[in-house]
């Protein structure tokens, strides 16, 4: 029997985007078995939601997918607040899904795979582009468009408005 192919896509997920949705659809259905998304602590980045919400708010969005049944049923949320190598390994993922908008993205996730491959190299690092229309959309983007109460509608779900909505008023 073939081992099961298990991806992580980490992420702050702060809010969660439509580019991050067709991220995770994407790896799903063409690059793993099971794929979890991981949701990172990332005090660092002061994220407007907590884990809870974050986590939540994802966990939603991932059920909404409809019309792709198999694909929802591989996916599950999970938070996470270590080392990404040693997460990746206690979940037993052989592959590390990675979004890339940008060059600039890129150096900062060149870094990032060297470091995990002298951590572990039998976790690979896999990047996917982002999809032509969403290839500008970011969190940060998003949340500030949000503040100034312009329209997001267009890079996040109802629901994720929603809950912007409700946390910026």
């Amino acid at each position: 029997m073939d081992r099961e192919r298990i991806a992580i896509y980490p992420g702050t997920f702060d809010p969660i985007t439509n580019g991050h949705m067709d991220i995770i659809t994407r790896a799903a259905r063409h690059m793993c078995d099971r794929l979890i998304v991981s949701v990172a602590v990332n005090a660092g980045k002061g994220p407007l939601f907590s884990l809870a919400e974050r986590t939540e708010m994802v966990e939603a969005e991932i059920a909404a997918i409809n019309g792709d049944g198999d694909v929802a049923a591989r996916i599950e949320v999970r938070p996470f607040d270590s080392l990404l190598i040693q997460y990746a390994e206690e979940v037993g993922a052989g592959m590390i899904v990675r979004g890339l908008r940008a060059v600039s993205d890129f150096e900062y996730e060149f870094q990032m795979v060297g470091m995990n491959a002298r951590l572990n190299r039998e976790i690979e690092t896999v990047f996917l582009m982002s999809s032509e229309k969403n290839q500008f959309i970011s969190s940060r983007l998003v949340k500030e468009i949000a503040a100034l109460k312009g329209d997001v509608g267009e890079f996040v779900s109802p629901r994720v408005v929603q809950r912007l909505s409700e946390k910026l008023e």
